[in-house]
């Protein structure tokens, strides 16, 4: 694994229940703020091996953008199940639920 991936492995696993984080604040955070689409594959291809809560990554306009129907409302079930409100096609108001980790 690259430092990189290992540093998005790391991020995503520590997003606290009931909170989020956007795929391009999670790029930035593992040193690579314009690496987005590349948090997209190593949630798509790690999430299942390393236990990742894949359920509390966002687009940057706060929405669910999974276009499956079926992982949709995966992903829309398992947020609603730990207190996180979301709105119309899949809006989440990042003002409320957003987690900022505190960095060191």
């Amino acid at each position: 694994m690259t430092p990189f991936t290992e540093n998005v492995v790391e991020i995503i696993r520590n997003i606290p229940a009931g909170k989020v984080m956007t795929y391009g604040q999670i790029a930035a955070l593992a040193g690579s703020p314009r690496a987005a689409r590349q948090v997209v594959r190593i949630l798509h291809s790690m999430s299942k091996k390393h236990r990742l809560p894949w359920h509390r990554v966002i687009n940057a306009k706060g929405q669910i953008a999974l276009q499956d129907e079926e992982s949709y409302q995966e992903q829309l079930w398992s947020l609603e199940a730990e207190g996180v409100e979301v709105g119309l096609n899949g809006v989440i108001d990042l003002e409320k639920y957003q987690y900022k980790p505190v960095e060191s």
